[in-house]
């Protein structure tokens, strides 16, 4: 049904909801989503189930009960646990105090009476009553149930609709008209990547072809230095190894005349010192005869002189230096022996 020409609504659709389906439907989670049904613009409608809050339309009677009724009511045991609010009782800050379907009792009196109520009355109802047909509406206005009657009175669901697919379909189109120079511009750029790389492709297969002879001269010097003796030869070149065979050989020969003439050395300095030390008696004794005769020396020089010529003279029967001595040491009587072996058994 069209509304009027200022309404802010455009359409008006009623439908029923039969037993027991309507009563899934609540205020807080239901409501009426317009579907696209095809692709011609036709619509289906979807009734969500509900969540939370209270029941769009009961089957439960309400009325107005002031205070001290309520109180009356409830004094009597059988009475508790069947009366329930029929509203939102909202304090002065519209804040919800006891929402609808809370359980009322002596408690929730009590406070009821300090909220100092314009009427001094709530609007509940006896949850023990039940009817057969929809009796009240919930009206969110007010925060309360209203009567209701099915061939009369209509209970309003929130609406929710979707754009139809055609106009989906054509904001889809619009989107890609606006991107495709987007997508074109990519495309070029995709392509100058594509050829920068074959550009560099192309430059790496040269660097590559211009790198195999370095490789190849590698793999042969690596051959080289695995060889026997390769570094020598890589680092002295191809006589190398030959001309430190000859130094080797040429340092050895000098090795052995080294010996030999350290030897010869040996022998000799021997001899020189034995007949320097006779020469060296011979001279001390003439001395000692010329001092004996001149009477003119001073005493200490004689005396110096004996004393040196006794210390050759000792030398001469020393054990170490006897064997230089051997012709004037013929038939002389041994003296200065030399000294005993002390080393033990084991280190002789």
């Amino acid at each position: 049904m069209p509304q009027q020409p200022y309404d802010p609504h455009n359409v008006q659709v009623k439908f029923e909801i039969l037993e027991p389906y309507f009563r899934y439907i609540w205020l807080g989670g239901s409501y009426v989503k317009v579907n696209a049904a095809d692709f011609l613009g036709k619509r289906q409608l979807e009734i969500t189930r509900g969540t939370n809050g209270p029941a769009i339309v009961v089957t439960q009677p309400g009325g107005w009960k002031t205070i001290p009724e309520l109180e009356q009511i409830l004094a009597i045991a059988s009475e508790t646990n069947h009366w329930q609010f029929y509203q939102d009782v909202l304090d002065a800050n519209s804040n919800i105090v006891f929402p609808a379907y809370a359980m009322l009792d002596q408690s929730n009196l009590q406070v009821l009476a300090g909220m100092n109520l314009k009427t001094n009355s709530v609007f509940v109802y006896d949850n023990r009553v039940v009817y057969k047909r929809i009796v009240a509406s919930w009206d969110n206005r007010v925060h309360r149930y209203v009567n209701f009657t099915p061939d009369r009175d209509t209970a309003w669901l929130r609406a929710v609709e979707a754009p139809p697919i055609s106009d989906q379909l054509q904001a889809m189109v619009l989107q890609v008209q606006s991107a495709v120079p987007n997508i074109l511009a990519l495309t070029n750029k995709i392509a100058a990547v594509l050829d920068n790389a074959a550009i560099a492709t192309s430059n790496l297969n040269v660097a590559l072809v211009e790198t195999r002879p370095m490789l190849t001269n590698f793999a042969v010097i690596s051959g080289q230095l695995r060889e026997p003796g390769g570094p020598l030869v890589w680092a002295l070149g191809a006589n190398g190894s030959e001309q430190l065979q000859g130094s080797l050989t040429n340092v050895n020969a000098l090795l052995g005349h080294t010996d030999t003439n350290l030897a010869a050395l040996l022998g000799h300095t021997d001899t020189n010192l034995a007949a320097l030390l006779i020469n060296l008696s011979d001279i001390t004794s003439n001395l000692n005869a010329q001092v004996e005769a001149n009477s003119n020396i001073l005493s200490s020089v004689s005396k110096i002189v004996v004393d040196t010529d006794n210390f050759v003279q000792g030398l001469k029967r020393h054990w170490l230096l006897r064997s230089a001595f051997k012709s004037e040491n013929a038939g002389a009587e041994k003296t200065n022996a030399p000294p005993p072996d002390l080393r033990s058994p084991r280190q002789r």
